[in-house]
């Protein structure tokens, strides 16, 4: 029996493994896409959920998630589209991550919680490597030097059409937090493809979610996901 979510038929999860909500090893669960894809409502919509069900949970985001992470998250997200090379961007994106790894997520998840992150390794490899052209072997050196082992345990991958996402992005309060979405056509449109790559080279972990769907439905699709991903009754 299959289910269909978005573009991506998963099967039974069969061969996922329980999670308990008592155990002490945590799950950890990422949220990636394009601009104006619907991530972070979606990541608040299941951290509530999971929280009802007796999770601890942990909500963070990346650039950022810790105090030092967040100071590197103005240099990157502000300014003029062509502020910094992707070379640069790969560095400051990994720089934010180790301390965001050693001060955020490694604690909550050896405390037991669920880690839900807006955007972790996945968007460097989108942003900085497929879409801005950074070096693959800088990126991977750094992903085995700093992220190691702390890869996450699902991801949803959120696909939607770069115009209808950046359309999304004019109605909404970011502050100067645009300079990814001032990024070219072309950029957008390589990212996308991008996120479609990683998911379909690793189906194992990756799920792609249709975000061009109501904000309802998205949501119902994740929980049916959740649902068996963490054998919830």
């Amino acid at each position: 029996m299959e289910q269909s979510f978005g573009y991506c038929n998963v099967s039974s999860f069969w061969w996922l493994t329980m999670f308990d909500k008592n155990v002490a090893q945590g799950v950890f669960i990422t949220f990636e896409g394009g601009e104006g894809a619907g991530k972070s409502t979606q990541v608040k919509i299941l951290a509530n959920q999971l929280e009802e069900h007796g999770f601890k949970v942990l909500q963070t985001r990346e650039p950022g998630g810790s105090l030092g992470a967040e100071d590197i998250r103005e240099l990157l997200v502000t300014g003029a589209p062509d502020r910094w090379s992707a070379s640069t961007e790969t560095l400051l994106n990994f720089a934010a991550r180790d301390d965001h790894l050693r001060t955020t997520i490694r604690p909550a998840l050896q405390s037991g919680s669920v880690v839900i992150c807006d955007r972790f390794m996945d968007s460097t490899r989108a942003y900085q490597g497929s879409a801005g052209g950074a070096q693959k072997d800088l990126i991977e050196h750094l992903e085995h030097s700093i992220i190691g082992t702390t890869v996450p345990d699902l991801t949803f991958i959120f696909d939607i059409d770069p115009d209808i996402g950046l359309s999304r992005t004019k109605s909404r309060n970011h502050g100067n937090e645009d300079r990814f979405e001032n990024k070219p056509e072309s950029f957008h449109q390589t990212l996308r493809q991008a996120f479609l790559d990683i998911a379909n080279n690793e189906p194992e972990r990756c799920v792609v979610i249709d975000a061009s769907k109501s904000q309802s439905d998205v949501a119902s699709s994740i929980w049916t996901i959740i649902e068996n991903r963490l054998r919830i009754k």
